[in-house]
């Protein structure tokens, strides 16, 4: 499939992004339970400036927001986290695999970035409510169908919604990856647009 460049702003309407909140609510030591998502951080129907391919995503990390298209110019907005600094990975993908609890198992440079908390994890975690995948994964793969490890999931700290703290993945609010991964279907683009270079 050939696909368009990367591009910024105008695949999406005018405003759309700029309602979210540039960061996250909330405390590390609340537990997820406990957590009410901000009325800011709900999922929300969008309509689209320029058309888009119906079923794919978008995601774009300057505005914690991810789109799913449903039609050429309308679509849901969900909340999403990203990578912090350079560990966020701009480009096409397609939808390769998609997991209800996830197990989970750090890559080797995860463990290599920060050995006190992944190692003991070496050999995998098993799927659950404290698992970081969350209740849901969607697995991206490249135009050659290899895995990349880059995951849109759920996650079990729902206070970190809106911010730029992960290995590189976007994570949503377990509620909202559930939604999306009972509506996307497998082989959908993904599209995670570039950060700007002012962040």
């Amino acid at each position: 499939m050939i696909r368009p460049p990367l591009t910024r702003r105008q695949i999406l309407g005018a405003g759309l992004a700029a309602a979210l909140p540039l960061r996250a609510f909330g405390h590390a030591e609340q537990s997820a339970e406990s957590w009410v998502v901000p009325e800011e951080f709900l999922p929300r129907p969008v309509r689209f400036q320029d058309p888009q391919e119906p079923g794919s995503i978008i995601v774009d990390p300057d505005y914690f927001a991810l789109y799913h298209v449903l039609t050429p110019r309308k679509g849901m907005q969900y909340s999403v986290g990203v990578g912090r600094g350079n560990l966020y990975e701009a480009g096409w993908f397609t939808l390769g695999a998609k997991k209800e609890w996830p197990s989970w198992t750090p890559t080797k440079d995860m463990i290599a970035r920060d050995p006190d908390s992944y190692a003991k994890w070496a050999e995998g975690m098993p799927g659950g409510p404290k698992n970081p995948l969350g209740a849901r994964a969607l697995y991206l793969f490249d135009d050659s169908g290899a895995d990349t490890f880059l995951r849109i999931h759920g996650t079990p700290e729902p206070w970190t919604i809106g911010s730029a703290v992960s290995n590189g993945c976007v994570r949503l609010v377990n509620d909202d990856i559930t939604t999306l991964y009972d509506a996307v279907e497998l082989g959908a683009p993904v599209l995670l647009l570039p950060k700007l270079e002012s962040v």
